[in-house]
């Protein structure tokens, strides 16, 4: 049996993330249409000797265990198949991190994934999502593994057929945004109809008609940055722009690959900012 495997965790983007209701339980009611892409955290997941949970990061210093979502997701596994097992989590970071593509919530499922198979544990998907929900409202998403429409905080998962041929242009201005916050400053609106499950759109032309975040509003405020990467990723060609999750990472549609290489060629000469063309999975 083997005893390690190496597994790409990819990063998200919300197309559309429509903010409900608050709920008693301090959380809040969402919509949201989320697209994995073609931007991968690494993660090497090892059996090793003893009991302990082991996370390395090179090159990133990872704040303390209670906050370290990969190794609190390592530990919430052998709990719940009751097993002391050891294990030593290697990660590469390619995702911005508190950067509203999900990296975090990506690599806990990376690694819920990777021990149930190392372990010969043959959990169910539906187990496993279960289990990642308890470590956050995204981590069952990137276990559900395809395009979804997305509702409850975000655990309600349905399959959307995906994107029409487009390319992404991401751009992160080098801020980190806690999304606590972003929602803890969101004054509510009743939600229109644009909270039920989209179309399919077949042109690039008819999915920018679906961007909208809620979210935007307050971080916009915050990072007026923001807005100006919009601005710009439209004026260098892109049909649409949109923040992702909390941000403040921005993506761009393109519906031609050399156009987008090109505004990113752009974006990256004229200011600091990470920039990076990616396809949706």
């Amino acid at each position: 049996m083997s005893t390690m495997k190496r597994v790409l965790a990819p990063a998200k983007i919300n197309l559309c993330l429509h903010v409900l209701a608050k709920r008693v339980d301090g959380y809040h009611e969402l919509a949201m249409l989320m697209q994995r892409i073609a931007l991968f955290d690494v993660l090497d997941v090892e059996l090793v000797a003893g009991c302990e949970v082991s996370v390395t990061c090179p090159g990133l210093e990872l704040i303390n265990c209670e906050q370290n979502i990969v190794e609190k997701a390592a530990r919430l596994l052998l709990d719940h198949v009751d097993s002391s097992q050891g294990v030593a989590v290697s990660l590469k970071k390619n995702i911005p991190v508190a950067a509203g593509l999900g990296g975090g919530s990506s690599d806990a499922a990376a690694v819920l994934g990777a021990l149930n198979e190392l372990l010969g544990l043959e959990l169910p998907r539906a187990e496993l999502m279960d289990l990642g929900l308890r470590l956050g409202a995204d981590v069952p998403f990137f276990l559900y593994g395809q395009t979804a429409w997305a509702t409850g905080v975000g655990e309600c998962l349905q399959p959307w057929p995906g994107l029409p041929p487009v390319t992404l242009v991401l751009v992160n201005p080098g801020v980190a945004v806690s999304t606590g916050w972003v929602f803890q400053n969101l004054g509510l609106t009743r939600p229109g109809p644009t909270a039920r499950i989209p179309g399919f759109p077949e042109r690039a032309s008819d999915l920018v008609c679906l961007l909208h975040n809620d979210l935007e509003v307050v971080t916009c405020q915050h990072y007026p940055v923001i807005t100006t990467i919009k601005e710009r990723l439209v004026a260098s060609g892109a049909d649409g722009a949109l923040m992702s999750g909390s941000g403040p990472t921005v993506f761009g549609l393109f519906d031609e690959p050399s156009r987008a290489e090109q505004a990113a060629q752009t974006l990256s000469a004229e200011s600091n900012w990470w920039v990076e063309v990616v396809n949706p999975l």
